[in-house]
C-alpha cells in the first residue's frame, strides 16, 4: 500500500468553464481557481496540520503550478518548496484540444461516440488513451516512499483512483472529480477534504 496522497486538482480556468478539452494545453487559472486554490490550501492544513512534512509535486502545466503556488501559501509554506513531474501531465486530447464536446460531436459524431462507449480507451487523433496515461501514472506512484501533496489534473485524478481503489476503468473515467476539494488517498479508500 503507497503511503498517504493528497491529490489536489487545478483550479477552475477559463476553458473549464466553457467545457473544453484543455489536456496538455497550457491554460492559466481564472480568479475563482485562484480562491479555489487558498480556500484548498487552508482546508488541508485544517484537516492535516503535519502537511509540511510531506513531499510536494505538481504537474508542470501552469494551472497546477500556480494551484500548487497559491495552496502552499495558504498553508504558510514556501510557494516555490515543490518539484515538478512530467508524469502528472493531464492527458492528451491530441487535435481535441480547445474543442467542447459538442463542437467535436458536431464535426466527428462517430469518433465522440466511440470515445463515450469506451473512455478508458479510446484514443483521440494525435492525443492518449487513459489507459496510456495510467502507465504514466502508475510509474509515478511506485516511486512514491513518503506522505505526498499532487497537485494535478482531473484525468490524473480519476486514474490515480482507478488504480487504487481498485475501480472499473470505464466507470472511474467517468466520476465528477471537482475542483474545489482535495483527495486524501489512505490505505485504501478515499475521502474529501
Amino acid at each position: 500500500m503507497p503511503p498517504t496522497i493528497v491529490f489536489l486538482r487545478h483550479g477552475e480556468t477559463d476553458w473549464n468553464v466553457e467545457g473544453r478539452l484543455q489536456g496538455q494545453r497550457d491554460i492559466p487559472l481564472n480568479d475563482k481557481g485562484r480562491g479555489q486554490a487558498k480556500r484548498n490550501g487552508k482546508a488541508i492544513l485544517a484537516a492535516i496540520p503535519d502537511i509540511a512534512g510531506y513531499d510536494f509535486v505538481a504537474s508542470p502545466l501552469e494551472r497546477s503550478r500556480e494551484t500548487m503556488e497559491i495552496a502552499r501559501l495558504a498553508m504558510g509554506l514556501d510557494p516555490s518548496a515543490y518539484h515538478l513531474d512530467d508524469r502528472l501531465r493531464e492527458i492528451t486530447f491530441g487535435d481535441w484540444e480547445g474543442f467542447t464536446t459538442e463542437e467535436l460531436r458536431q464535426q466527428d459524431p462517430a469518433q465522440v461516440a466511440a470515445r463515450e462507449k469506451d473512455k478508458w480507451g479510446f484514443l483521440p487523433p494525435g492525443g492518449e488513451s487513459y489507459r496510456l496515461l495510467s502507465e504514466r501514472v502508475e510509474d509515478w506512484l511506485a516511486g512514491i516512499r513518503r506522505p505526498t501533496m499532487a497537485v494535478s489534473h482531473g484525468g490524473v485524478g480519476r486514474v490515480l483512483r482507478r488504480y487504487l481503489l481498485d475501480l472499473d476503468p470505464q466507470a472511474a473515467v467517468t466520476m465528477p472529480f471537482p475542483q474545489d476539494q482535495a483527495m486524501l488517498i489512505l490505505n485504501g479508500t478515499d475521502s474529501w477534504i
